[in-house]
């Protein structure tokens, strides 16, 4: 049976129109809390899908082992970029490695989850729930964040089609995704406001759809992206940088809590091929955190945001016989932002050689990317310590805190 609400999600869905070689900034918009106030902290986070290679991303070139161990794939065809002690950056990530010179990056190796196996289900679920089994929790660790700042609720949006399980809780969220669907004629639109007057949510909902077209900050930088970017890896690199520059977009009007995420981080083979998936997927992560560092900092936010970019699992050090490399367990996040206090590699290294690998394949984790989360929800997003050891993240209370923000 069609109902108003369902009449209002079409038409909100049409109003994020964009023909198939166009873009028009309606967005697809799911009700939420009323925006936040424009000051205040800022946290990104980026699910790199499909398990990032951490060696590859973030090589530890000086270690012993590596050059045997790592074969083709320890080979590069531009000069590695120099960090502290024996890592590099990969060359194709070169704004990154601009903000690690400006002290906004600092990079973390052999980090991971409690999580040891290899499914990438049950890993992104533990990334995203929070939790150190799968399964365990249902909600995720930012969802459950987002009551905890306050009243209002902190305010969130995905950058995507649906509400990921990282932010799923007790507080609504909104949703952000382009659509192939034609913009909406202006009589419909005025019809729909009549019809919907008297139903302040439906009413409301339809407003703040209207103010996001009618915003110029919005209309002046429409997102080069086609149908399906919000989701995990489709889309490619005008996709990517569509949803930076709209998260930011999202972050400078009041939104406090952004995520992302972007696929095609299974490397099983060619790896190192220039251009391949891999090498691609490099190249449009480092522009797309670039895109946003841009965006964040044209409206004033970059200095109190911090963006976390972590992915499920690592893979295992040495390369198969397809040139690639399979599931494993420890590799590389980033934590940047003008808040972050960087230009510093944070890790404790195990070694690649064979004795120091976890079960005598995998880069050994020695850091829990929990360790990371902490400090940010307590120190950045200003959380309770206790609530986030119950609530957010529970388990990790004994965990030690990574040194990560800027006094």
């Amino acid at each position: 049976m069609t109902t108003r609400r369902h009449l209002l999600n079409v038409a909100l869905c049409a109003a994020g129109a964009a023909g198939a070689a166009t873009f028009t900034p309606w967005p697809r918009l799911a009700v939420a809390a009323p925006a936040a106030g424009p000051g205040g902290p800022r946290l990104v986070f980026i699910i790199l899908r499909g398990g990032l290679d951490g060696l590859t991303s973030v090589p530890a070139v000086g270690d012993p082992a590596f050059a045997e161990a790592r074969g083709v794939l320890g080979q590069f065809t531009a000069p590695v970029l120099p960090l502290q002690g024996p890592f590099a950056l990969n060359p194709l990530l070169p704004e990154l490695h601009a903000m690690y010179g400006r002290g906004e990056l600092a990079v973390l190796h052999a980090v991971g989850l409690p999580y040891r196996e290899r499914s990438h289900f049950d890993a992104q679920q533990v990334l995203e729930s929070g939790g150190t089994r799968p399964h365990e929790l249902a909600t995720g660790w930012l969802g459950r964040a987002l009551q905890g700042g306050g009243s209002p609720a902190l305010k969130a949006v995905a950058l995507q089609t649906a509400v990921p399980l990282v932010l799923r809780g007790p507080t609504e969220v909104d949703t952000w995704a382009p659509s192939v669907l034609p913009e909406p004629a202006a009589d419909l639109v005025s019809r729909l406001e009549l019809m919907y007057r008297s139903d302040p949510a439906l009413s409301q909902a339809l407003l703040r759809a209207r103010g996001l077209r009618e915003d110029p900050a919005m209309a002046a930088n429409p997102a080069g992206m086609g149908a399906g970017g919000g989701g995990g890896g489709g889309g490619g690199r005008a996709a990517a940088l569509g949803l930076a520059r709209k998260a930011a977009e999202f972050l400078q009007r009041g939104s406090q809590v952004a995520v992302l995420e972007m696929g095609g981080w299974d490397s099983h083979a060619n790896q190192a091929a220039p251009n391949g998936a891999t090498s691609a997927n490099l190249r449009t992560l480092d522009a797309a955190l670039a895109a946003l560092r841009e965006g964040l900092q044209a409206g004033g936010t970059w200095q109190r945001s911090v963006v976390v970019v972590a992915t499920e699992f690592g893979r295992q050090v040495s390369v198969n016989g397809t040139q690639g490399t399979d599931h494993g367990s420890g590799g590389a996040a980033f934590v940047l932002g003008g808040a972050v206090r960087g230009g510093r590699m944070l890790a404790d290294w195990p070694g690649l050689a064979a004795k120091d690998r976890f079960e005598g394949r995998d880069l050994r984790i020695t850091t829990d990317l929990r360790q990371a989360l902490r400090p940010i929800l307590i120190d950045h997003l200003g959380l309770a310590r206790s609530f986030v050891d119950t609530a957010v993240l529970p388990g990790s209370a004994g965990l030690a805190g990574l040194d990560l923000l800027r006094g």
